[in-house]
């Protein structure tokens, strides 16, 4: 039984942010920040299945690409990556890049890569507050600069760069390649709204993403049966003995713990192991300070199995111009 108050782990990178507020006091003096890694305490403890960071852009990230799990395994590594980013704040005009514009064949996409036109057939599209881009592990992608976001991905730190702006760090061409599906990317499932407080994001084999919107002074117990990482994004509230504001982490497994939400409400997202939604992961049980019982998780806004293939098909995702 676990919960634990997440440690913040800098990662210094060339197109990082000098100025990490409100999300981190953390010293700059060194040069850029570009990630917070979130972890757990204490150096026994174990390596968590997944990965919750924070990103800061002052400058465009490389294009690059992350391997499934069979490649990784096949060059010695324990998994690939696949990810998924929310966007918390941009700059104006800010963009992301996702799969290419058009299918190119493996020869062509080499050939791109050498000669630096990858960057011109790449798929760049304007992104704002609250959109979430899912990024199987295959799909060719890039972040542009002014843009702070949060990732949950799989425990990985591979990436293959194909185009890095002049940076001289090493390309990984032909691992890139061999990975990476040359052409757009896959539509994405929207996201699926389960309550009033709770709304999926994104859900796939690795991981769940939800954003939870909890209303001042109501109270909720979090249950947490496996690895389940909580970060808050507005306002303020208790959890167990963790004081939760913006910019903490907690990681609870096997464990659960009551939730006081503080004055101006509770805005966080909830991230555990896919590949299915956690009905009972939240329940309401007072709100602003009146007594209330606690209550089933509405099932009928559980989407089927059918109803979730047929969106795949017809929807497409909410951050697309």
């Amino acid at each position: 039984m676990t919960i634990e108050h997440a440690i913040v782990r800098t990662k210094p990178k060339p197109w990082g942010s000098l100025d990490l507020r409100p999300w981190s006091l953390a010293s700059t003096s060194d040069g850029p920040i570009g990630e917070l890694w979130f972890e757990r305490p204490g150096l026994a403890a174990p390596k968590t299945a997944l990965l919750l960071k924070m990103l800061f852009t002052t400058e465009p990230l490389s294009i690059q690409v992350h391997p499934d799990d069979a490649f990784a395994r096949s060059i010695g590594l324990a998994n690939g990556k696949t990810e998924a980013w929310y966007i918390v704040s941009t700059i104006p005009g800010a963009k992301v890049a996702v799969g290419l514009n058009y299918p190119r064949s493996a020869a062509e996409l080499r050939t791109a890569v050498t000669d630096g036109s990858i960057a011109d057939i790449v798929h760049w599209h304007p992104v704002h507050p609250g959109d979430v881009i899912f990024i199987p592990a295959g799909t060719i992608h890039a972040i542009g600069a002014g843009i702070v976001l949060v990732e949950i991905q799989q425990h990985s730190d591979t990436t293959f760069r194909l185009y890095d702006y002049g940076r001289e760090r090493q390309l990984h061409i032909e691992d890139a390649v061999a990975v990476a599906t040359a052409g757009p990317r896959e539509i994405q499932s929207p996201s699926e709204r389960l309550s009033g407080a709770r709304t999926a994001l994104t859900v796939n084999s690795y991981f769940a993403l939800e954003q939870t919107d909890l209303a001042p002074g109501s109270v909720w117990m979090l249950d947490a049966p496996k690895e389940t990482w909580l970060l808050a994004i507005e306002g303020h509230a208790q959890l167990g003995s963790t004081r939760l504001a913006q910019g903490d982490a907690v990681f609870l497994e096997a464990d659960h713990a009551e939730i006081e939400v503080g004055a101006n409400g509770l805005k966080a997202l909830l991230a555990y192991p896919g590949p299915n939604v956690n009905p009972a992961a939240l329940i309401e049980r007072s709100v602003a300070g009146a007594s209330r019982g606690p209550h089933a998780f509405p099932s009928a806004l559980v989407p089927s199995p059918f109803e979730t293939a047929a969106l795949k098909q017809s929807e497409t995702p909410n951050w697309l111009p």
